[in-house]
């Protein structure tokens, strides 16, 4: 059997609100090439498994689909890892379980700029926010710096890249011990891919983002500081790049400062001087000042 020009690589948990549009987004395509979608289930506790089943028997494109559902939940990186593994294509576009793509021309778009322009490894492009009260926006999210399409940008500047928007050459095909381990997969992955070529971004709006329903919306941004410093540890041990990891030596001891700060605001009752554990640390030094005080309260309070 030949393999597909592009596969869609889809991870999915918890998504039964959100799947079946992000399905037939994918299933809407027009294009003069084949299509597979890999969909990776990690084992879903809630009726996500069923909506996917509802659409492989009744869409007429269901046949498209290759299903995978997970014995036990495998985590994230894991189920990602293993989605890209089963991905046959040239090409692999990514739209997790909860995105959708709009435009139907979406994939003939990208595959046709990368199929003439070798020297580039990944296209992306614009996005609308979905708000959690139903409102499409334009993206408050990232924005697109000049001298996007190098390495080094995306290591100095971060993630501008919007994950249902990304369709790059299936070229990666060992996943190192450092990308198993990122609690950031996505920005990981591209810059993997932008050591093997230029990235390009078209300034269609092609697919929606959902604000705040994806795992890292629930962290909170003390667990979001440790995952960048955490993502920064990883990528300094992978890649043999001084200048890049220059780049990356500086931003996580950015990263460094902030958890510095978010400690401090977390956990700023546990240090200011009315605290119950500091009036014992100066009740320990002074004991005869100490109960003179709490006795002379008790009696004012008695009267």
């Amino acid at each position: 059997m030949q393999s597909p020009t592009v596969s869609v690589c889809m991870i999915t948990y918890g998504h039964e609100k959100f799947i079946r549009e992000a399905i037939e987004g994918v299933l809407i395509q027009e294009c003069d090439f084949e299509v597979e979608l890999i969909v990776a289930n990690d084992c879903s506790p809630d009726q996500t498994d069923s909506v996917i089943q509802d659409i492989i028997t009744n869409h007429p494109r269901g046949f498209w689909i290759k299903y995978i559902k997970q014995e036990a939940n495998i985590g994230m990186m894991p189920n990602f890892i293993f989605a890209l593994k089963e991905c046959k294509g040239k090409y692999i576009a990514l739209c997790e379980g909860d995105d959708y793509w709009t435009d139907p021309l979406k994939l003939q778009k990208q595959v046709d700029f990368l199929e003439t322009n070798p020297d580039y490894v990944l296209c992306f492009h614009q996005v609308s926010i979905l708000k959690t009260n139903g409102e499409l926006v334009d993206d408050f999210i990232t924005k697109v710096p000049k001298n996007y399409e190098t390495i080094e940008t995306l290591a100095r500047l971060g993630n501008y890249i919007h994950t249902p928007s990304v369709i790059y050459r299936n070229i990666i095909k060992e996943f190192s011990f450092e990308f198993s381990q990122t609690p950031i997969g996505d920005y990981f992955l591209y810059m993997m891919l932008a050591e093997h070529g230029k990235l390009k971004f078209l300034e269609e709006k092609m697919a929606v983002y959902r604000f705040g329903v994806g795992i890292h919306s629930t962290h909170s941004p003390l667990n979001m500081v440790r995952a960048n410093f955490k993502l920064f540890t990883l990528l300094l041990s992978y890649f043999n790049n001084s200048s890049i990891n220059s780049i990356f030596l500086e931003r996580q001891l950015s990263v460094f400062d902030s958890y510095e700060n978010q400690i401090h605001n977390e956990y700023k009752e546990a240090f200011v001087s009315h605290n119950v554990f500091f009036k014992a640390l100066k009740a320990s030094k002074d004991p005869k000042k100490f109960w003179s005080k709490f006795i002379k309260k008790i009696k004012y309070f008695n009267e």
